[in-house]
């Protein structure tokens, strides 16, 4: 049986989804692997739900080995075969490829000295853009920094990162706090970025 407690309607009843509503998401993210992660995640939802994802993402967190950029940078035919094989993931020849040469840029990124967690913060100038919409309805599906931001990865070989993703990207990791004005999850997650 759920609390009382009043969530932003997206969550709906499942006990996984409403704990990520609750613990994760909108709360800003500065660790550039975990960014790297979420991208890569909301990348595989492309054409699937949310919830998909999420009750996988301990099994593309393992086939993946952990997300750790350098390993999958190195990833060859064996690994993509491995991954194509793999029921506990989305088996997207293209995805996976995707993120494998994510791996790379993200890699290629740091070994020049530029930060991707600054880099992608910078679309927002470094600080979480702080919104109060009443109902889901209120809420964009991009915005110009997503249009921006996404442009950008592309521009850096990133791929399954267009505007709609990457703005679902930024609710996620606390660029924007769209968490509803009267979610529970609202003020405290205003409070996590100083605003």
């Amino acid at each position: 049986m759920l609390d009382s407690l009043h969530r932003c309607a997206w969550c709906g009843t499942d006990p996984l989804y409403v704990a990520y509503h609750d613990t994760e998401w909108g709360v800003p993210e500065y660790d550039a692997r975990a960014l790297w992660e979420k991208l890569v995640l909301d990348g595989f939802q492309a054409g699937l739900s949310w919830i998909t994802i999420l009750k996988k993402r301990e099994a593309f967190r393992a086939a993946f080995d952990g997300f750790d950029p350098d390993r999958v940078a190195a990833y060859g035919a064996a690994d993509r075969a491995r991954l194509m094989a793999d029921a506990g993931i989305v088996r997207s020849g293209a995805k996976i490829d995707a993120t494998i040469r994510g791996a790379q840029v993200f890699v290629e990124m740091r070994d020049r000295g530029e930060d991707f967690s600054g880099w992608l913060w910078s679309f927002v100038d470094g600080k979480p853009v702080q919104t109060t919409p009443s109902t889901m309805a209120g809420v964009p599906t991009q915005t110009d920094q997503s249009v921006a931001m996404s442009k950008a990865l592309k521009a850096r070989g990133f791929k399954f990162c267009g505007p709609v993703i990457v703005y679902a990207f930024m609710q996620a990791t606390g660029m924007v706090n769209d968490h509803d004005a009267d979610c529970f999850r609202h003020a405290g997650v205003r409070a996590m970025a100083g605003s």
